[in-house]
């Protein structure tokens, strides 16, 4: 490459299929990002594209998420140097589960919720089998790509409705998406390359939390930019029930309840941020625990709670604001996203009567 910063460019982030996902607004992200930027952290990485970016940019990159799915997708494709999936590995995750016996939870739960018992018994065993490959970042890759497979596998990418199977039946919607019919291990192998092909080294020890954003951020220390992508609340905030069947899949519950139509997991995970009670609270510690960065990055909704005006004034206790818009034109899914929604950035610098630096 012509120029040093593009030099990590030449490897793609897989695309999403995830409500909020930010990988169609990365390059006007990138407009905002300061320069001499070491190292950034990406606080709600959810699908992980902002923290892919970082990653391109050559920063040390600390991605956080709360659901382990997401965790997961980190730990394969921003803290991982070069583990990749190979063909030995596939005849370990695809073979007969020597401890089969002891995974059949998607078989129980969700058959004929979302998946036929044929497809069920599948994911159960590899899921039995990732266990057995040798290395910690393969094993996060394998859940990655099999997690995306099955969101290719449901229509619309999620799982808080039941008509999984009702559209799987459908001859009009199987021509608009062949995905609803084919077999799970076929999605996964068409997957495989392109995040075998994510897989770089840019020369930086980043890392991958699953944690709350509000326990991890006063742990953290020489942190030059925070990403701040929340869960839009009264918007589509609850990821929980869109995403519940990859969390119960990568942690493999065995002390949960599983409730209503979709089988949720019961209880959840506590956020902080997707309900009104509590979302003004969690922003005010949030920004108290990040005092010490910089520099920050806050995506928005226009139609998220608290309202603009609101927000904006309770950041400038903290630093000085630029707001900018960008308008969606076609929707993307959620309520946040329809078209003509605005996706909002509150672009924050330090506030000198505010912010003092040792550096």
């Amino acid at each position: 490459m012509l120029f040093d910063e593009y030099k990590y460019f030449q490897y793609k982030f897989p695309e999403p299929q995830y409500l909020g996902a930010k990988f169609t607004h990365l390059s006007w992200l990138r407009k905002f990002i300061p320069d001499n930027i070491t190292t950034a952290f990406d606080a709600f990485a959810g699908s992980q594209s902002v923290s892919f970016l970082f990653k391109q940019m050559g920063f040390k990159t600390l991605t956080n998420d709360f659901l382990n799915f997401n965790n997961k997708i980190g730990k394969a494709l921003i803290e991982n140097k070069s583990a990749k999936l190979n063909n030995d590995d596939l005849t370990i995750l695809f073979q007969d589960s020597p401890d089969k016996k002891n995974f059949t939870l998607m078989e129980t739960v969700f058959t004929n919720v979302f998946f036929e018992k044929k497809e069920s018994e599948f994911i159960d065993n590899f899921r039995a089998n990732i266990p057995l490959l040798d290395d910690f970042y393969k094993q996060a890759l394998a859940f990655t790509v099999m997690n995306r497979s099955l969101t290719r596998k449901i229509t619309m990418g999620h799982f808080g409705h039941t008509q999984a199977l009702v559209y799987a039946a459908d001859p009009e919607r199987i021509k608009r998406n062949r995905s609803l019919i084919r077999p799970i291990k076929d999605l996964f192998l068409e997957l495989l390359p392109t995040y075998n092909n994510a897989v770089f080294d840019n020369e930086q020890e980043n890392l991958s939390f699953n944690e709350n954003a509000l326990d991890l951020l006063p742990k953290l220390q020489n942190v030059d930019l925070a990403y701040f992508d929340p869960p839009y609340c009264d918007s589509h905030a609850d990821y929980q029930s869109f995403y519940h069947l990859l969390e119960t899949y990568t942690e493999y519950w065995k002390d949960k309840e599983f409730i209503n139509g979709i089988k949720r997991y019961e209880p959840k995970r506590y956020s902080g941020f997707d309900t009104k009670s509590e979302v003004i609270a969690s922003f005010e510690k949030l920004f108290e625990s990040a005092t010490d960065i910089p520099y920050w990055l806050i995506s928005y909704n226009n139609r998220s709670y608290p309202d603009i005006q609101t927000f904006e004034k309770l950041i400038s206790k903290y630093r000085n604001v630029k707001i900018e818009y960008k308008t969606y034109q076609n929707g993307r899914g959620g309520k946040g996203s329809v078209a003509g929604s605005k996706e909002i950035l509150f672009v924050c610098t330090p506030n000198k009567k505010h912010f003092i630096t040792n550096n």
